[in-house]
């Protein structure tokens, strides 16, 4: 029935791909700014108050946050902003596990590759679980390794050339761009019949 739903307002709508990419990207990069900021200003104190696992999940909740309600307008069908949580919960939940596992266990850049090749993943098949479908699962798997890889290995080096507090805010900024052009992409294959 929903999937029924999702097909008229697609016929209605026609939303497409480059409009997904551009809101993702767009939306992302205020969430990836705004989170990358706290960082910036508030690590010390969020890790002393916290403890560092503390943080990371602070960091965490405050992406499932503002993904759910910046992201709502592109989850077709009813109930958008309900769904866009429950999306970003899990989703962004079982990134950031992967994610946090990695760089804990592997440490430094080999740690920060793996976590960019397994939250991604994780964070596909948890979109996957909350939409109720597996279409174009190696589509939204690829695209979102290759965005988030992009954006936060772009950003990265603005944390050594533009200072701490700067570069990290910068450094949230591309990451957002890059991981929310990806997003955006997941989310239009994940739900338009086109991606099938």
């Amino acid at each position: 029935m929903l999937r029924e739903e999702i097909m008229t307002n697609h016929q209605v709508n026609q939303p497409t791909l480059r409009h997904f990419i551009w809101m993702g990207s767009s939306r992302f990069c205020l969430a990836g700014g705004v989170v990358f900021a706290t960082v910036a200003v508030g690590q010390g104190g969020l890790y002393q108050h916290l403890g560092v696992y503390g943080a990371y999940l602070f960091w965490t909740f405050l992406f499932m946050l503002l993904g759910g309600a910046l992201f709502s307008s592109l989850i077709m069908g009813p109930n958008r902003l309900v769904r866009s949580y429950s999306l970003f919960g899990l989703g962004f939940f079982l990134y950031a596990a992967a994610w946090v596992a990695a760089y804990f266990t592997v440490r430094g850049l080999p740690g920060e590759a793996l976590g960019s090749l397994l939250g991604p993943v994780l964070m596909a098949l948890g979109f996957m679980m909350v939409l109720g479908t597996r279409q174009a699962l190696s589509k939204i798997i690829a695209g979102l390794v290759i965005a988030h890889s992009l954006g936060y290995f772009l950003g990265r080096p603005l944390l050594g050339i533009l200072g701490e507090q700067l570069g990290m805010i910068c450094w949230g900024l591309i990451y957002g761009l890059g991981f929310g052009a990806g997003l955006g992409y997941a989310l239009f294959m994940a739900q338009t019949p086109l991606a099938e």
